[in-house]
């Protein structure tokens, strides 16, 4: 009897890119054959925008932002607004998707003010902010206040990847990696048997407009990663320094010794939620936080008292970087 060995064929890389959500999003998947067709990934992103974008007048986010009670929500806004209650309980409220007005006041939203707010504007904004003013039943979502304004843009494209990743995994394609905005999900090797995906971390540079040198390699092959940083979305006013990453406790920027946080979880909304709120917990409370996580890991950036850049990780993260 003759015997013969098929021989699988050999996996390609086919790549898929565009523009949503105010940035970029790259896919690259592994398979015989090209299988994934781009108006398809084009469609879900504008799903998610006409639910979760807040420079779409129209979308479900800027509806309720606009109500006096609140609103009946879709799948993709229930689903991000119940993750972060959740993570807004675990972080002691520093993860906050209701500083839209803080972060819009500080020139970071969709309108740009004419002038920075004062202490006294602050005061007043703040008695708009807080999650606790949020109740999610069933599938509405109310506000106690119609000043209350959310903003999902510390964790959408979290979860973002996500939907991206679940779609290709219903096509049949396990290896693959999908990123949007520098948030990624990834899946597999690009080979069976063949090495982990490998995914660069930035390291601080001079100019926020130029691309990054890569501070560290990291090789996995599942999970999501995610990083929050104040060192590209900053201007300065007179001696200080404002960043986009506003503490919600405080009406003003996070001021901590940490310049990044690079987080992997099982997931990118995961992931993506925790980051920034790390970043404001500053890099010892972080690193305990972490550490207490099962599923988290981190890596972070920091400046030390005498002004010199220093990176670590937790032990989690360790693993990814061998």
């Amino acid at each position: 009897m003759q015997v013969s060995f098929i021989q699988k064929p050999a996996l390609k890389a086919f790549h898929l890119e565009g523009y949503a959500q105010g940035t970029t999003y790259h896919i690259t998947y592994y398979h015989t054959h090209a299988i994934i067709r781009q108006v398809a990934i084009d469609s879900i992103l504008n799903g998610i925008d006409s639910s979760l974008s807040l420079y779409k007048p129209y979308s479900r986010i800027n509806r309720f932002n606009r109500s006096a009670e609140g609103i009946t929500t879709d799948h993709y806004l229930k689903t991000v607004v119940a993750k972060s209650l959740d993570i807004y309980k675990e972080t002691d409220g520093l993860f906050d998707v209701t500083v839209q007005p803080l972060v819009e006041a500080w020139g970071f939203g969709v309108k740009h003010p004419d002038s920075l707010p004062d202490s006294a504007r602050i005061s007043t904004l703040l008695k708009c902010v807080g999650t606790g003013k949020l109740s999610l039943k069933n599938n509405y979502l109310h506000k106690s206040l119609p000043c209350v304004k959310i903003d999902l843009n510390g964790i959408a494209q979290g979860y973002t990847a996500d939907v991206l990743a679940n779609y290709l995994r219903s096509k049949g394609i396990q290896n693959f990696l999908a990123e949007i905005g520098g948030e990624l999900v990834v899946s597999g090797r690009r080979q069976p048997g063949s090495e982990k995906m490998s995914v660069g971390i930035e390291a601080p540079g001079n100019d926020p407009y130029e691309q990054a040198p890569y501070q560290r390699i990291v090789h996995l092959t599942h999970g999501a990663l995610t990083t929050s940083g104040n060192y590209r979305k900053f201007y300065e006013s007179g001696a200080k320094k404002i960043n986009h990453l506003i503490d919600p406790h405080t009406g003003y920027s996070f001021q901590t010794d940490l310049i990044s946080v690079t987080v992997w979880a099982k997931d990118g909304i995961t992931a993506d939620g925790y980051d920034n709120a790390l970043m404001g917990m500053g890099l010892k409370k972080a690193m305990e936080f972490v550490e207490r996580k099962k599923d988290l890991g981190a890596y972070f950036i920091y400046t030390t008292p005498d002004g010199v850049v220093r990176d670590t990780a937790t032990r989690s993260f360790y693993t990814l970087l061998q």
